[in-house]
């Protein structure tokens, strides 16, 4: 059997557990630059006047008169919040599926003489001790039907937010509740043909041909199918595949015109990728960068350009990636222009054992594997860019996100931690 925990509402979950009271107050977590509503709790939901993902400067009255509690997106504490409940995940089971910064999926093999029931309302309630994050559990014999029973066990009440298939009976009247729209795998364009065919329900979807299923919808949706009538074909993977590329594009949070900021903006970016390149053990052989003004904007000129460049050797060193980015950021950068977005993308990414070098590399001491890794340890025990280069500068306020609504990050800085009483 096969658990899929969800988090409830995630990123206001978050929130609420370091506020409260605000249970069961309306919740909801901004874009970046505060733009527009990403994320709310069941009670923001319920609100339908409240819009998702509209301007937030153009409902921000609306927001104020349904005493509606907003914050900029806090992502340092959500990921370490996310990590919390993953190691809490990991007590239950050592095969752990991390699917997304929300959702894992759990092998419940070594369970197999417990009432799964019992066990999920545990998973369950360990997790609001451990972290205070409410989650839904779904437990199926595959994990498309986990996927399912989770979504189900959110939607009906008496469910209390746990649901798990241990019979056909339970199988049946999961799908038969649930619309093809719903099913993990299934887009649009194959919910509407199906629907012309008045398949409405999953059930209508995993009693149909698997002839025509595999006809239409390839290998993909027979797997799909196969999964929903209770035979497993998708695999636990605990260890994620390596990225293929890596990347951040985030809009400054103001326009800029100044090269040196944008150069200082660019060269932090450099380092946040380089970082997360590291971590997977990869090395880049090509790096991208893209720069463009406000398209949205109705009295700036417009102007966006990008350059790729290829390296003669893959790397990993911060310091050699920082030093073509802005090679590259000189060649497309024309004054005259109110820019509102650098971004920053490592191509071509190969195994860091697997690097082919050549007669001609000259790598300069500089870019050592030593000074690297000296680097990551005093920035892992002392905090994010303590010791950076000099053209990351000193000047990020003056371009960075804004976030006039963020939380304090409780979890991992000593002087945002939790004030009680006057004692930290």
């Amino acid at each position: 059997m096969i658990a899929l925990v969800d988090c409830n509402s995630f990123y206001a979950s978050c929130e609420q557990v370091f506020r409260p009271d605000l249970k069961k107050m309306p919740v909801v977590v901004l874009s970046n630059n505060d733009g527009c509503i990403i994320a709310a709790n069941k009670e923001a939901k319920a609100l339908t006047e409240i819009p998702m993902f509209q301007p937030v400067f153009k409902i921000q009255k609306l927001l104020d008169k349904s005493n509606v509690t907003y914050f900029s997106s806090n992502y340092t504490l959500y990921n370490d919040m996310s990590r919390r409940v993953m190691d809490t995940l990991k007590t239950f089971s050592p095969r752990v599926e991390e699917y997304s910064i929300d959702e894992s999926f759990v092998d419940l093999s070594i369970h197999q003489n417990e009432c799964y029931t019992d066990l999920a309302h545990t998973i369950k309630n360990t997790i609001y001790k451990n972290t205070g994050i409410p989650v839904g559990v779904g437990i199926a014999k595959t994990k498309s039907l986990s996927k399912l029973a989770n979504k189900y066990a959110k939607k009906i009440a008496e469910n209390d937010n746990v649901y798990v298939v241990d019979s056909e009976t339970k199988r049946k009247q999961l799908l038969q509740n649930l619309k093809v729209k719903d099913i993990w795998g299934i887009g649009r364009k194959h919910a509407l043909r199906l629907e012309d065919k008045k398949i409405s329900t999953a059930l209508d979807f995993a009693n149909m041909p698997v002839a025509w299923v595999r006809k239409k919808m390839t290998v993909i949706g027979e797997r799909l199918w196969r999964e929903l009538n209770n035979i497993p074909c998708l695999e636990i993977v605990e260890k994620p595949k390596a990225k293929k590329g890596i990347g951040t594009a985030k809009s400054f949070g103001f326009k800029l015109t100044s090269y040196s900021l944008i150069e200082e903006a660019c060269s932090y970016y450099v380092a946040e990728v380089a970082d997360l390149l590291r971590q997977q053990r990869s090395a880049a052989s090509q790096i991208d960068i893209s720069l463009q003004t406000n398209q949205h904007s109705q009295i700036d000129k417009q102007y966006r350009n990008n350059i790729t460049i290829s390296l003669d050797t893959p790397t990993d060193s911060t310091i050699k990636l920082t030093k073509e980015a802005l090679r590259g950021l000189k060649q497309i950068y024309k004054p005259g222009y109110r820019y509102k977005k650098v971004g920053v993308n490592l191509l071509q990414l190969v195994n860091r054992t697997d690097i082919q070098t050549n007669l001609f590399d000259t790598r300069h001491k500089s870019e050592s594997d030593t000074i690297t890794h000296v680097l990551d340890n005093l920035n892992g025990k002392f905090g994010k860019n303590k010791i950076k280069l000099a053209t990351v500068g000193n000047r990020h306020k003056e371009w960075a996100l804004i976030k006039e609504h963020r939380s304090p990050r409780f979890t991992t800085q000593w002087d945002e931690l939790l004030t009680i009483g006057g004692t930290k």
